[in-house]
């Protein structure tokens, strides 16, 4: 059986769509993956989504100001609500959460 050019676009077309629609599908998963502050390796480094909460008595080098946001760790832009770090993998951290592995190089 001979495909026409006709069919071989729209074939390609539904393809080319399907595909989007999947990579869209698999980025919206990934944003909803959020590090809660329970989470084993969250706190072993003292993670919480709101800097202003850190502990101060267990975090003495705390400073004000320093948010997951503009953390050299931090894989998003420094606008960005929720982004990755290389600390937890695919958990997205909070931009204006703290942890105790911060650092600004």
């Amino acid at each position: 059986m001979t495909t026409t050019r006709r069919e071989f676009i729209v074939v390609g077309i539904g393809s080319a769509v399907g595909l989007c629609a999947a990579l869209t599908a698999s980025r919206d998963a990934r944003a909803d993956d959020r590090l809660s502050e329970s989470d084993p390796a969250a706190t072993a480094v003292g993670y919480v989504s709101v800097a202003a909460k850190v502990d101060k008595s267990r975090f003495p080098d705390y400073k004000t100001g320093q948010t997951c946001n503009n953390c050299s760790l931090f894989q998003g832009s420094p606008t960005d609500a929720w982004g990755g770090c290389s600390l937890f993998g695919a958990k997205q951290v909070a931009g204006g959460g703290w942890c105790s592995s911060y650092t600004n190089m």
